[in-house]
């Protein structure tokens, strides 16, 4: 009997641990490093898988302060500085839809609301992306690029919203 109670307990605590390994898989987990245009420490993201999108945690510093700035998914991962961060590519857009929230074919999956920079050039802010995965399928996310824009996206113009220079770029990992 004590045998039989001891391995319940064993494959309980076993089936447990896989079910928690593969939520913990499933939702995931993922950051970037984010560099300005002269290649300077700027800050990180982290990046959380949920049911319905991804959860981006902002902590970043050296932005143009006191205004709004475009934040985007941008294509491939590869943020060279010496390029302006045109290396990172275009916005992340699996389906070919318009930019912007106020195109009436839009938006796409790199679209993501203007930040509110502070005074002091930081941003800390969380934002949620319904439109992404960090992993698997066409709209995942990891291995791109995460892109700060000089100025903010005016949510219509093709194909990127009028946002400026890029000013700060990180690559998922």
């Amino acid at each position: 009997m004590r045998i039989r109670s001891m391995f319940r307990i064993v494959v309980a605590g076993a089936v447990g641990a896989l079910a928690a390994g593969s939520a913990t898989a499933e939702g995931g987990s993922a950051s970037a490093a984010f560099f300005d245009a002269a290649g300077k420490d700027a800050g990180t993201a982290t990046l959380s898988q949920t049911a319905s999108g991804v959860l981006i945690d902002l902590d970043l510093s050296g932005l143009p302060a006191g205004g709004w700035v475009a934040f985007h998914v941008h294509e491939t991962g590869n943020c060279d500085h010496t390029t302006g961060h045109d290396s990172a590519g275009g916005h992340f857009n699996p389906t070919g839809a318009a930019h912007g929230y106020l195109s009436a074919d839009g938006p796409h999956a790199g679209d993501m609301p203007n930040q509110m920079v502070a005074a002091d050039g930081t941003l800390k802010a969380q934002v949620f992306n319904p439109m992404v995965r960090l992993d698997g399928g066409d709209t995942a996310i990891r291995g791109r690029a995460l892109m700060i824009h000089a100025g903010p996206d005016d949510y219509e113009s093709q194909p990127s919203g009028k946002a400026g220079k890029r000013h700060a770029c990180g690559v998922i990992e």
